[in-house]
């Protein structure tokens, strides 16, 4: 038997890896399926080399390993014998009779380093996977696409038939317990053969089913026909059937003209074909003919047409292995998803939330289309680019990719071990998108925000899939997490309230700034405000209050929990009795002036110069023009922290300067105020003075309104102005020339600029006029 290293001699040549692999002249296969050993894999944690760790520990192997993470999968192999570190340092390799490396691993690894002077045996994972699959009948799934699942379906379909098949898959497969698996019964081995590092080439099976060829890694290959060169190779090397895709034409130009090779497909040349396909949500019914005879019906349960043809290959082996088709069709019938391929992470009867792996453009094409063939409203996604030398390299083909999603946001790359490319990013992609004519692509570079993009632009019947080879599975998992609660919140007000995610609140605050509300709340009665805060309390979620959000600066982190905003209905009514007014919580302060006026009723015109709701009024005894809000209230309703209402009268309350203590854990439901009958003229002559008021003194731009309380000794706005500091900005954020106790938002301003902005005013009074400025602005939410 020729020896492992020779081999992959053509390999080592070709790899323009920093680390070439060293392998000593043994018998590889019997070293490893024969003999028991003491051996160390670096980067155990991935799933390539986890799946590997998994065979070697059942071939009875002391297995050792090391990664700077730990996932499940280690954790499930420690509990099997592994013994796992968390750095790579030599003295943990020292006593390996070999040591297996992953294609993540770079030259300078300090275990490589060590193994290399001292000229210790070092092997790739390719090549021990090789090695082990020449113990058996080797089968090799191989292509750019679609291999994970067609290997899983392949290893399932062959252990239903009664053969046995031990297993390396490069992903959780549920289905089959784990990705890997070694059964001495059994005489076929089945693995997913990686081709982007060229390791294709260790492989010498006894079939190969050849899924798709087209350009990819090409981090790696010079281009596509560096590609098919590591695939004719693996073709030459196989010592059996050659199944190919007869519908990809580089694969069917390749392997056509191979003697014995078996094709399927949708094509009338294939072999094996696949007719009559009809497609549903998740899965398809089609018919199979062999040679223009018929097999039989198959269902499939995981869906798209991509994975008709994935069945068809393993159909077409499985047939050519003996397995009789009813079986073959019976274990279709029972197939599931590998973990990240199309699998399902929320559904609801409003929305449908998937994850899956792919990441090349014809992957993503393929993936959209099925999602799009399932009739939802809308079809969204949020997109992480894997490798900067692939979105370089495929940027125009991305461009295209996504032509089937309404909606797509694009993070910044994963960049997998590679370092970045000047000039590339996600906006790459997106800027190729929108040449293309795309409507509904953004670009979004912080990745923690992803899921609050793409959840605030959620409607009822959407379906949402995350795509990516990297970490994007998170963002959905956040996304479905929130969902469930968002899907209870909306039971609770009912159909008049409304519910969405990650609310911007910069467009519910005067001053245009603040991150997102996790979860935004209008309830349009108090039934249903009272139900919200008794859901909240059982659920521990915190609950905030927020009117028309003048006088309030929300940090550029957003708010977690609810934000309620009570708006519509009863909430929103206004009612005139006599000389008292009586206003829910959502109106606005210059809505009962006017409403005032309407009735001939005057006293409250000064509430014409506040931009907020009645609720945030209370809340803050808001005031203007030497009026104050609780000097016109007789009394107030509201609900307590358990949803029970109550009423209070004036005298019954504790109220301060820019503060009402009893509302900092209730929650406003309405006010009664106190006016007194005047004349029209006279009413309309106290509006026209605080509009002037409010032209000549206040600016036009954006703004919280005053910032600071007034000192005992001088008003605020005359101490920042004879601080020097009107006009005096950071960033975007300024204070006013017209008043220097304001602050406006000139575009675009953070919350962080506001409070560097307060933070040097405050810091200016203390240090030159020992004055300690107290905010009257109500600063909340979490910092970025």
């Amino acid at each position: 038997m020729k020896p492992a290293s020779e081999e992959c001699d053509a390999l080592a040549d070709s790899a323009r890896e920093e680390f070439p692999s060293r392998v000593p002249p043994l018998d590889l296969p019997r070293f490893l399926t024969r003999e028991h050993h003491r051996i160390h894999l670096v980067g155990v944690a991935g799933s390539g080399m986890s799946g590997l760790a998994g065979l070697l520990i059942e071939l009875g192997h002391a297995v050792s390993g090391s990664d700077k993470v730990t996932t499940t999968e280690t954790e499930r192999l420690q509990r099997l014998g592994l013994r796992f570190h968390d750095q790579h340092r030599p003295e943990h390799a020292d006593a390996a009779n070999l040591v297996v490396f992953s294609s993540a691993i770079k030259g300078d690894n300090p275990i490589l380093v060590a193994r290399r002077d001292s000229g210790k045996p070092v092997v790739r994972r390719a090549e021990a996977l090789a090695a082990i699959m020449r113990a058996k009948c080797g089968i090799v799934i191989a292509g750019m696409h679609g291999k994970t699942t067609t290997s899983a379906m392949t290893a399932h379909v062959l252990r239903e038939g009664g053969l046995h098949p031990s297993h390396y898959v490069g992903a959780e497969i549920p289905l089959l317990g784990t990705n890997a698996h070694w059964d001495p019964r059994g005489e076929y081995f089945v693995a997913e053969g990686d081709e982007s590092d060229g390791t294709l080439r260790c492989f010498h099976p006894e079939h190969s089913l050849i899924l798709n060829i087209e350009e990819e890694h090409l981090d790696f290959y010079a281009d596509l026909a560096a590609i098919e060169k590591v695939f004719e190779q693996l073709i030459d090397q196989t010592s059996g059937t050659v199944f190919y895709n007869a519908d990809e034409p580089n694969a069917a130009r390749l392997c056509a003209k191979r003697k014995g090779a078996v094709s399927y497909g949708f094509s009338e040349e294939a072999h094996y074909r696949g007719i009559d396909v009809e497609l549903r949500d998740f899965g398809s019914v089609f018919c199979v003919d062999r040679c223009g005879g018929k097999l039989g019906e198959a269902t499939l349960n995981v869906p798209g047409e991509h994975n008709v043809h994935n069945a068809l290959g393993v159909i077409a082996l499985a047939s050519e292995l003996g397995i009789p088709f009813e079986k073959i069709a019976a274990s279709l019938r029972k197939f599931q998803h590998a973990r990240r391929r199309f699998e399902i992470k929320y559904e609801s009867d409003c929305f449908l939330l998937i994850d899956d792996y792919a990441h090349h453009p014809t992957e993503i094409r393929a993936t959209l289309k099925t999602a799009r063939a399932m009739g939802r409203k809308r079809v969204l996604a949020i997109f992480q680019p894997h490798r900067y030398s692939r979105t370089k390299a495929l940027c125009r083909k991305f461009g295209s990719a996504f032509d089937e999603a309404d909606r797509v946001v694009v993070t910044d790359v994963y960049p997998a071990s590679e370092p970045p490319i000047p000039g590339i990013s996600g906006q790459t992609i997106v800027d190729e998108m929108v040449k293309r004519g795309h409507r509904g692509a953004s670009y979004q570079p912080r990745f923690e925000r992803v899921h609050c993009d793409i959840g605030n632009a959620l409607d009822i019947g959407d379906l949402v899939l995350s795509l990516g080879a990297g970490n994007i599975h998170e963002q959905l998992s956040i996304l479905a997490a929130d969902l469930v609660i968002a899907e209870k919140l909306k039971v609770v007000v009912g159909e008049e309230g409304d519910v969405r995610l990650y609310e911007p609140l910069s467009k519910h605050t005067t001053l245009r700034v603040g991150g997102p509300a996790q979860f935004w709340v209008e309830p349009r009665n108090e039934k249903a405000f009272s139900d919200l805060i008794r859901f909240c309390r059982d659920e521990n979620l915190p609950l905030f209050a927020m009117g028309r959000g003048s006088n309030l600066l929300v940090r550029d982190g957003g708010i977690r929990g609810v934000v309620v905003h009570p708006r519509g209905g009863d909430l929103d009514k206004i009612q005139v009795n006599s000389s008292e007014i009586t206003a829910g919580a959502g109106v606005k302060l210059r809505e009962i002036a006017y409403a005032a006026r309407a009735s001939n009723l005057g006293g409250l015109e000064w509430m014409e110069g506040i931009p907020g709701a009645v609720g945030g009024a209370l809340r803050m005894n808001a005031g203007a023009m030497g009026a104050q809000t609780f000097e016109s209230v007789t009394r107030i309703r509201y609900l307590d922290a358990e949803g029970n209402p109550h009423v209070k009268d004036r005298d019954e309350l504790e109220v301060f300067y820019r503060r009402f203590p009893l509302l900092e854990n209730n929650f406003a439901i309405s006010a009664t105020f106190r006016t007194q009958p005047a004349e029209r003229a006279e009413i309309d002559r106290r509006l026209r003075k605080s509009q002037e008021k409010r032209r000549t003194t206040q600016p036009i731009a954006k703004s919280a309104g005053c910032i600071f309380k007034n000192p005992d000794s001088i008003p605020a706005g005359r101490l920042v102005d004879e601080l020097g500091l009107k006009n005096s900005r950071v960033g975007n954020a300024r204070v006013s020339e017209v008043h220097g106790n304001f602050i406006v938002n000139d575009g675009g301003a953070t919350a962080a600029e506001m409070l560097q902005l307060i933070d040097k005013i405050q810091s200016a009074a203390r240090a030159m006029r020992g004055i300690e400025l107290e905010t009257e602005v109500e600063i909340v939410g979490e910092a970025e």
